[in-house]
């Protein structure tokens, strides 16, 4: 295979020999891919800014054996706030370990890439809470890759009612008054974080972003992603723990 060109943002990066790197790239087309970076840790090398953690570049590959090896690289959007300050960082850090863990070698990840990229974009440019933009993308990355939980009614009866609806993680959507009995470790929701849930899941992807809730409605939502990140992947990510020490 010959040199092929792809557009990605750099999600990992792991310093080998004297100057070189190894980097994971989310890219549209390829999905995740490892590439090697020769000498990218050097001051003058053309490949230093577009192989930084976080950057979207153009990347110009060759497919090696058992990795890319990266050729040349144009920085598209060097996301350069987000590693300026330790708030943005932090809360990007926690995303890009997500999206490393969970997204699969070279699989198409169109829609993640998009949400990606404008949870970023929101993240380094915009006024909204950090905090409500991190937990849409953890509830919505979810939904694109198929663990959405059902929330068009009661997932146990199908009641339409949206009145004393709690979230039940073990049937992974939401169950009536009636039928929240019998989940005694179901999470009880307020009508704001039902409606939250709902549209997060639901709305177009350029909209998503485009509400706010208050403190007690972020509280909930940030105890449901947490709690079912947890039990969808057995793992407990603690990045954003770092940030209760500031």
């Amino acid at each position: 295979m010959g040199y092929i060109k792809a557009d990605g943002i750099v999600i990992k990066e792991v310093n080998t020999g004297e100057a070189d790197k190894i980097v994971t790239i989310l890219t549209k087309n390829r999905g995740k891919i490892s590439a090697y970076a020769k000498n990218s840790r050097r001051p003058r090398s053309n490949l230093v800014a577009g192989t930084q953690i976080m950057c979207y570049s153009n990347f110009v590959l060759f497919k090696g054996r058992d990795m890319y090896t990266i050729s040349s690289c144009d920085v598209l959007e060097p996301f350069y706030g987000l590693r300026c300050d330790v708030v943005k960082l932090t809360y990007s850090a926690h995303i890009l370990e997500l999206v490393n863990d969970i997204i699969q070698e070279e699989q198409p990840a169109v829609k993640t890439l998009q949400l990606l990229l404008n949870t970023l974009h929101f993240i380094d440019k915009s006024d909204r809470s950090i905090e409500l933009v991190t937990r849409i993308f953890e509830l919505r990355f979810l939904s694109i890759l198929g663990y959405a939980p059902y929330v068009k009614g009661c997932i146990n009866c199908g009641n339409l009612e949206t009145d004393k609806i709690s979230f039940s993680f073990k049937k992974c959507g939401f169950l009536c008054n009636s039928c929240s009995l019998e989940d005694i470790n179901a999470q009880a929701l307020s009508i704001g974080a039902v409606k939250a849930i709902y549209y997060i899941i639901h709305s177009n992807i350029k909209d998503v972003f485009s509400f706010e809730v208050s403190g007690s409605v972020l509280e909930e939502l940030a105890s449901v992603t947490k709690r079912f990140i947890r039990d969808r992947f057995d793992k407990d990510y603690r990045k954003l723990d770092f940030l209760k020490s500031l």
